[in-house]
């Protein structure tokens, strides 16, 4: 069954904004993102969404109540840094069995979700943005420096 009739079904005679809770594990994302999921779902604070074939969670709409997710068992690689912005009351988030090609990926997710006040959690989030950025930095002066000191041009 596709995702957004599940969603669909999930709703019976509801309107979004009344859901609470919705479980749509087991269904199937035809283009590997969330779908018929939308910003309407104000009042959302649990979503499952396991073994739905998500590849990642880029057009996860805003679900600012949101405090536990469950997307095990899909293939996310990556691209986890959207939660931050699209679910601020996240406390809550099961990533197992999925395709994580690396760990920096999880960095500003769990940073957020480490810290209970939401505008200490922006503070370290940017703090963990500049870091990185600082980092990527110094790695190119690096590169830069054994390069002119090897004769290569830069």
């Amino acid at each position: 069954m596709e995702m957004k009739k599940r969603i669909s079904l999930e709703l019976r005679n509801r309107s979004p904004t009344e859901v609470g809770e919705l479980v749509v594990d087991n269904c199937r994302s035809s283009d590997g993102e969330v779908e018929g999921l939308s910003e309407e779902f104000t009042e959302l604070e649990v979503l499952s969404m396991v073994n739905v074939g998500l590849s990642s969670l880029s057009k996860m709409p805003l679900l600012p109540r949101l405090q536990k997710l469950e997307v095990s068992e899909n293939s996310i690689g990556g691209g986890l840094s959207t939660l931050v912005e699209k679910c601020p009351g996240l406390t809550h988030l099961n990533l197992s069995s999925n395709k994580l090609k690396e760990l920096s990926s999880l960095e500003l997710p769990l940073i957020y979700l480490n810290s209970p006040d939401p505008r200490r959690r922006r503070r370290q989030v940017l703090l963990a943005m500049m870091m990185r950025r600082r980092k990527m930095m110094m790695k190119s002066k690096a590169l830069k420096e054994r390069k002119r000191k090897w004769g290569f041009p830069t």
